[in-house]
């Protein structure tokens, strides 16, 4: 009878499952101590900064959030050059990407994906009821040509995480100049660059100047990876002001808590946090890239905090490594059942990822 009121989008949609918290995994399996390397966060938390700015606002928590979220889309606005109505906050950039689905997309309309990308995307379209183009990707990475071929007359919005999650790899600046060069109008891009303050290629793409020039793109960046505020689900899209302003009609008016607000705005102002963070995982993905070749453990060489690995049977592999205390995340809903993915820690907890996983891998083979 109750189906009979659900929307039928709904009925058959399968919800996102993230990783398991260290504190149940402790009360399920009896553990003392626990390394959560599943969910891409910074082990060295928050900016100092950020945590002393939201003690100095706690006795206003009573208050609701300033709606627009002002005070930090200014601060951001300087920061990229750009106005204030070019900018949507959201909890966290999975919020905006609901937001642009539900804006924008119809059942009749179609997204493209790449095959192995962040699985929102795909929840987005299927949520609206829309049709999803899935492309293989090329080395683990998006083949923007075929991307471009797979565009017809039903393509609404073309999906590019840039680096990628799950498998940690980029796009360059000319693969995406030549997927927007003649690219309709009418077709919208995101790019998502959640781990973009990782990358230090060269090579790496600059995309607000298709926002400048007015383009159909909207950018999304968050504050829950390297900035370290998972917790408090705070994210922002950049896009031409026509396309956030009709966002701005979906989005929820206290989408954003103030807490959230204020840390966002402190993390922008410490640059030293942003490059010990980069440091750390620079250092420690060479550490754990140099052992996992001496164990013969094949992975996805990446730019980000996490390193896509193949390990036969990932649940198999996952399932053991969590009786030892060490959480990762299995890759099946990606289509890549043999694969499990892991965030780069701190320096003791890659090496208790590395140990435990030799262990778990010799009685593998």
């Amino acid at each position: 009878m109750i189906e009979k009121l659900v929307r039928k989008n709904v009925l058959d949609f399968q919800p996102y499952l993230p990783g398991k918290p260290i504190e149940e995994v402790k009360r399920e399996l009896g553990l003392t101590r626990v390394d959560k390397l599943a969910s891409n966060e910074n082990p060295l938390g928050p900016s100092p900064r950020a945590v002393s700015a939201m003690k100095k606002f706690l006795n206003r928590v009573n208050l609701y959030p300033d709606g627009s979220g002002f005070y930090l889309k200014k601060v951001l606005a300087t920061r990229l050059k750009v106005k204030l109505e070019n900018i949507i906050l959201g909890s966290g950039t999975d919020e905006i990407i609901e937001i642009i689905g539900k804006t924008f997309l119809n059942p009749t309309d179609e997204i493209v994906v790449s095959k192995h990308a962040f699985i929102r995307y795909e929840m987005a379209g299927e949520l609206m009821g829309c049709q999803i183009k899935r492309v293989p990707m090329k080395n683990f990475t998006h083949d923007l040509e075929a991307m471009k071929k797979a565009i017809n007359e039903t393509t609404k919005i073309v999906f590019i995480a840039n680096p990628n999650n799950p498998t940690g790899t980029y796009v360059t600046e000319e693969e995406v100049a030549k997927f927007m060069n003649g690219l309709p109008e009418e077709i919208m891009v995101v790019f998502d660059e959640a781990y973009r303050e990782y990358v230090t290629r060269k090579d790496y793409p600059q995309t607000l100047p298709y926002v400048k020039r007015g383009q159909t793109v909207i950018v999304l960046r968050t504050f829950s990876k390297i900035y370290g505020l998972a917790g408090l689900r705070i994210g922002y899209g950049i896009g031409k002001s026509e396309l956030i302003g009709f966002m701005e009609r979906i989005r929820p008016p206290f989408n954003t808590n103030s807490l959230a607000q204020i840390a966002a705005q402190a993390s922008l102002s410490d640059e030293s946090h942003i490059k010990r963070s980069r440091e750390l995982v620079d250092k420690e993905r060479k550490y754990l890239e140099e052992n996992l070749e001496k164990m013969g453990v094949e992975f996805v060489p990446s730019v980000a905090n996490h390193i896509l690995l193949k390990v036969g049977n990932g649940k198999d592999v996952f399932d053991k490594l969590l009786k030892k205390g060490i959480i990762v995340r299995a890759m099946a809903e990606y289509d890549l059942p043999e694969f499990v993915r892991v965030t780069i820690g701190l320096p003791q907890q890659n090496r208790r990822f590395i140990n435990a996983l030799r262990e778990v891998m010799d009685k593998c083979s």
